[in-house]
């Protein structure tokens, strides 16, 4: 893993990112902390070119977004324009609201649509995944849901974002999970799990919590993961300081 491949979820900034003047402020200081790559996530109602231009004004690549669900399942085309707009080819289907993965119908209609739009924005040269939580684990027929998310779905249509943290939460391995998509992980979200003195699991900086990661990211490199996406969803403090907390550790660490 090169450092130009780690990039920042604005999800963990989303407090710093609801004005355009907002998004400015907080991409230099992502870049003056030393990441070149954001995806985009959580921002305020800002036009999408300007979410451009002031990105490419710091030198930051947008090398993915997180869209709407519902935007993603039933208007896809949407989608389409505004990655290209954002001048990406990457997103994922963020989280699965209002789907009751203990009911078939639910889930067999999720597949399909996921599927459906996959197809609709590789024609585009664009490329769906999906970001798990711990909910994909839940087990029917002796399988994690998530497992038969990818195995009804085509490669193809539908690539992967796992998320290491909620693998983990679910009670899988991040790294056999890494494993499992080979040539099917363009995308990576690293957060750490980190546990209290009473047990009661907690969102870590990457390092300073108890996964892996030095068998994590190799096993990742060899599924073909381009974009390594450090993601916090709530943080001790300042958002900034856990970002910087993050690179720091993955610079001494983990990049080539």
């Amino acid at each position: 893993m090169k450092i130009q491949q780690v990039a920042v979820q604005l999800y963990t900034l989303r407090d710093f990112c609801k004005t355009a003047a907002d998004y400015a402020a907080s991409l230099k200081k992502v870049r003056a902390i030393g990441y070149q790559a954001i995806q985009i996530s959580g921002v305020g109602p800002i036009p999408v070119a300007e979410l451009r231009s002031i990105a490419e004004g710091e030198g930051i690549v947008i090398c993915a977004t997180h869209e709407g669900a519902d935007t993603i399942l039933n208007e896809p085309a949407k989608v389409v324009e505004r990655l290209a707009g954002l001048g990406t080819k990457y997103t994922a289907y963020p989280f699965p609201s209002g789907i009751d993965f203990s009911n078939p119908a639910h889930v067999e209609n999720l597949i399909a649509k996921l599927d459906a739009a996959g197809a609709l924005l590789r024609q585009a040269g664009q490329v769906l995944t999906y970001h798990n939580h711990a909910h994909e684990f839940f087990r029917v027929d002796g399988k994690p849901l998530l497992e038969t998310i990818y195995a009804r779905t085509d490669a193809k249509n539908l690539q992967g974002e796992i998320d290491t943290y909620w693998v983990q939460a679910g009670g899988g391995n991040p790294v056999e999970w890494v494993k499992r998509l080979k040539n099917r992980l363009p995308l990576l979200h690293l957060k750490d799990y980190g546990v209290d003195a009473t047990g009661k699991p907690h969102f870590a900086e990457i390092g300073w919590g108890n996964l892996d990661f030095k068998a994590i990211i190799p096993a990742a490199e060899a599924s073909g993961c381009e974009w390594f996406i450090v993601e916090q969803d709530s943080t001790p403090g300042d958002p900034f300081d856990s970002l910087q907390k993050s690179f720091d550790y993955i610079k001494a660490n983990l990049v080539s």
